[in-house]
C-alpha cells in the first residue's frame, strides 16, 4: 500500500511541533510548511519553507494531490473565501483549526453543541467585528458548506508548548520571561476564581494524528482539550511553584490598560479575549474526542507537570528577547507607580 502523504500548513507553531513527529511515525510522507525554519529530522518529513497565504506557492503545493491536510494557517473573515474553497476540495481529508474560543459561555461544561458566540453573544459589536472568536466560527460555516464531508473541524483549547507559557491572555514573554528576571506579572482579579483548561501541545497533536483518516472525524466537529481545569489563581500558584512566578491581581481596567498598546486598534481585541473567553469558566467536556479516539482522560498530561516539563526546556536567552516587549514596559511602569515591584 503506497504512503499516505500529509501537507501540514503552519508546521512550527505549538500544535505542529508535536504533530510532525506523531505523523512521520505512523509512516505517512510529510509535507511541513511553514515561514521560518522546520526543525524535524526524519525521512519521512520534507521541510518546505515558505508562505501558504501566497496564491501561487500554495497553489503549486496543491498539485502533489495530498491524501491529507492539517491546516493551522490564520484565515481572517476577508480570507476565508480566497482561500478555503481552494484547499478544502483539494485533498481526501480536510482539518480546519477552529477555536474553544468560539464558545458562548451560556453552558458548563463545554461541548460541541454548546452555543457559539457568532450565533448567540448578546455583544452586537463583537458579533460584527473580526475579532480571533468570530472569524474562527466563520471559517467552520464555510467549511460546513462542503457536502462530500471531507473534513474535521477541531477547536482546541488553551494550548501550552514550547515557549507558549499563557497566564489570562499573557503569553511566554509576559510570563515565564518576568518570572526569570524576578519581575512581578500584573493580573486581572477578575479572572482570579474563575475555571480555566489548558492542554499541553503533546496531548493534542495525539488526538489529531487519531482524527487523520479516521472515519468517525468526516464531517464532524470536536473540541480537542483535555478535562482537567483549574482557576486562573490556582494556575498562577503552579507558575510560582514551577518558577517562582510572582504574581499581582488588580483591577480589570488597570490590566486592560497594561496589556493595550494602541487603544484605538488593540483594546477591543484585549477586552474581548478577556471579557468573551477567560472569564467565562472554562470546563470541557472531551467526551466525543476521546470516543473518535480511543484515548482516554488519564492519558492526558497533568496540567503541572507539562507546564514543568516544557518551562525546563525553555532558553532563558530566547525568553529575554522579549523583554522590551511593550506590555513589560507597561507592566514595570504600572508597578512602580503603584509601589508594588
Amino acid at each position: 500500500m503506497a504512503q499516505k502523504k500529509v501537507l501540514v500548513l503552519g508546521a512550527t507553531g505549538a500544535m505542529g511541533k508535536y504533530l510532525i513527529p506523531k505523523l512521520a511515525e505512523r509512516n505517512y510522507l510529510v509535507d511541513a510548511v511553514a515561514l521560518d525554519a522546520c526543525p524535524f529530522q526524519h525521512p519521512n518529513v520534507n521541510v518546505i519553507t515558505g508562505n501558504a497565504k501566497d496564491h501561487n506557492f500554495r497553489d503549486e503545493l496543491l498539485k502533489n494531490n495530498y491524501d491529507a491536510i492539517v491546516d493551522f494557517m490564520i484565515y481572517a473573515t476577508n480570507e476565508l473565501i480566497p482561500y478555503l474553497p481552494r484547499i478544502i476540495p483539494a485533498t481526501g481529508h480536510y482539518i480546519y483549526l477552529s477555536s474553544y474560543r468560539i464558545y458562548d459561555g451560556c453552558e458548563v461544561p463545554v461541548k460541541e453543541t454548546s452555543p457559539r458566540l457568532l450565533d448567540h453573544s448578546n455583544d452586537i459589536r463583537l458579533r460584527n467585528s473580526d475579532d480571533y472568536s468570530i472569524y474562527k466560527a466563520r471559517g467552520e460555516n464555510v467549511v460546513h458548506t462542503f457536502t462530500n464531508k471531507n473534513w474535521t473541524i477541531i477547536r482546541p483549547a488553551i494550548t501550552y508548548s514550547l515557549m507558549r507559557y499563557q497566564l489570562v491572555t499573557l503569553e511566554a514573554f509576559a510570563t515565564v520571561s518576568r518570572a526569570k528576571l524576578g519581575k512581578t506579572v500584573v493580573l486581572p482579579e477578575t479572572a482570579k476564581n474563575i475555571q480555566a483548561t489548558m492542554s499541553w501541545a503533546g496531548d493534542i497533536a495525539e488526538m489529531i494524528a487519531r482524527l487523520l483518516f479516521n472515519e468517525k472525524a468526516f464531517g464532524e466537529t470536536f473540541t480537542v482539550a483535555t478535562a482537567e481545569h483549574h482557576t486562573w489563581g490556582e494556575i498562577a500558584e503552579y507558575y510560582k511553584d514551577i518558577c517562582n512566578m510572582k504574581t499581582v491581581w488588580v483591577p480589570q481596567d488597570d490590566y486592560l490598560n497594561i496589556v493595550t498598546n494602541d487603544p484605538r486598534s488593540t483594546y477591543a481585541y484585549y477586552y474581548w479575549q478577556l471579557a468573551c473567553d477567560r472569564l467565562f469558566n472554562r470546563i470541557m467536556d472531551n467526551s466525543k474526542v476521546l470516543a473518535a479516539t480511543g484515548l482516554k482522560q488519564d492519558e492526558m498530561m497533568k496540567l503541572y507537570d507539562g507546564l514543568k516539563y516544557e518551562i525546563g526546556r525553555c532558553s532563558d536567552e530566547e525568553l529575554h528577547r522579549g523583554k522590551n516587549f511593550y506590555i513589560n514596559i507597561n507592566m514595570d511602569q504600572y508597578l512602580r507607580e503603584k509601589g508594588l515591584n
